[in-house]
């Protein structure tokens, strides 16, 4: 058993008991009261952020619907208008046609008196 000590350097043992040091030394610095203040500050600063970026989505989230309604209705205005302009150019080629019809009739019935 000692053999296995003989062979640990002196540089390792020691390199291994400062880190055991700085090990202890951080948890009671991490379990301060002071450490807990901080936190506490911490997470209360967190909380805040995330108040705030919920109010932040909201907005956003509202005005996204607002624009999405306002699109609904401007393709809606611009589905009633292109319905009447289909509505009106197929009245003016009825109409187009018949006047055409009418006029060869016209013409068909003076060239027979």
């Amino acid at each position: 058993m000692l053999d296995c000590f003989e062979k640990i350097d002196g540089k390792k043992t020691g390199i291994f008991a400062a880190g055991v040091l700085f090990g202890t030394a951080g948890i009671k610095i991490l379990s301060s009261k002071d450490a807990k203040k901080v936190y506490t500050n911490c997470t209360a600063a967190v909380l805040r952020m995330k108040d705030c970026v919920l109010k932040t989505a909201a907005k956003v989230q509202e005005n996204a619907e607002d624009i999405y309604a306002e699109a609904q209705q401007i393709n809606e205005v611009r589905a009633e208008a292109d319905a009447e302009i289909n509505d009106s150019a197929d009245e003016t080629v009825f109409t187009e046609t018949d006047a055409k019809a009418d006029a060869k009739e016209d013409t068909v019935e003076a060239a027979i008196e």
